[in-house]
């Protein structure tokens, strides 16, 4: 199996890159997370996921092995396939899957596009002793998400809003105010703002 490539980079797009290892040009799949922590520079390093099938040899491309070892999690979950769970690692970062998970969190990963409450539930039923007992994470809190928050990048998402841009302005948000701060204080705070 192959684990992980170093060569030069070729080709960099938002789904794929092409990595150069001693002549031999492979077609890697990665996630957004990946692809934007990714160097212009000539010379890069990714842990790999090969994905072997009948008719197709897939390889799937992290910029840390964390990241990785999540994909591999949700990929033992039935009706988790390759392309979910690399939406999931697209939309959520590995942490953010990770806590989620933990704290039993359905909306989180409700709200990733393409998965549903009873696959949302199966995910957390399925790999929530397996997460508490990875080792590879350094700041992931296992205290419950602020609710607040989440309620209000939810209010958001209805309205149009994409989750990732929410998020950045709903954090500032949350982290400039003094003590709690109600879910429609975000909301009007956030609107002023995107």
């Amino acid at each position: 199996m192959i684990t992980q490539l170093q060569g030069k980079l070729v080709e960099k797009n938002p789904t794929y890159v092409i990595i150069d290892c001693g002549g031999v040009g492979y077609f890697v799949n990665i996630t957004l997370h990946t692809f934007s922590s990714l160097p212009d520079s000539e010379f890069i390093k990714l842990y790999t996921h090969l994905q072997i099938k009948e008719d197709s040899h897939t390889l799937y491309g992290f910029s840390t092995k964390a990241e990785r070892e999540i994909f591999v999690l949700l990929l033992s979950v039935s009706g988790v396939g390759a392309n979910t769970a690399r939406t999931m690692l697209s939309s959520l970062t590995a942490a953010h899957i990770r806590s989620a998970i933990i704290n039993g969190d359905v909306v989180s990963i409700q709200s990733v596009k393409g998965i549903g409450a009873k696959t949302a539930q199966r995910v957390i039923l399925d790999l929530k002793e397996k997460m508490v007992k990875l080792q590879d994470f350094e700041d992931v809190s296992l205290t419950t998400p602020n609710t607040n928050k989440e309620e209000a990048l939810a209010a958001l998402e209805v309205l149009g809003f994409a989750r990732k841009q929410s998020e950045k302005v709903v954090d500032k948000i949350v982290k400039s105010a003094s003590g709690e701060i109600s879910v429609e204080e975000i909301i009007k705070q956030a609107l002023k703002n995107l």
